[in-house]
């Protein structure tokens, strides 16, 4: 059975490509353009792992990752695929339940070897 990815980024490219790669590698790929919208997608599914970007309107990642860990619902892995490099930023995403942070631009192989890496 393939796993399921919960795509949540508010950047239809990143979306297209997300799914393009991970569709490709046998994953199920349900997308989400922010963080509101990616948690209705978790209230339907229960994702393998969640790939979500920090910068987006109405709910932002950090908004969306502490909104998916606080009732329990989500024990997911949550990969954090952004533009920022900022330490500070990176340290607030773990702190609200983050396992993983890929920088924008990134290359396919790098994102099939870091979902494989925190998916059991």
């Amino acid at each position: 059975m393939s796993k399921t990815v919960l795509a949540v980024d508010d950047s239809l490219t990143v979306r297209e490509l997300v799914t393009f790669v991970l569709s490709n590698a046998g994953y199920n790929v349900v997308v989400a353009q922010d963080g509101l919208e990616g948690l209705d997608q978790l209230s339907r599914c229960t994702p393998d792992i969640i790939i979500t970007d920090i910068n987006m309107p109405r709910l932002d990642g950090f908004g969306f990752i502490e909104r998916a860990r606080s009732d329990g619902a989500c024990a997911a892995p949550i990969l954090v695929l952004t533009t920022e490099a900022d330490p500070e930023k990176k340290a607030r995403a773990r702190s609200a339940g983050a396992t993983g942070w890929i920088v924008k631009p990134f290359n396919p192989t790098q994102l099939l070897e870091a979902v494989r890496r925190v998916t059991p």
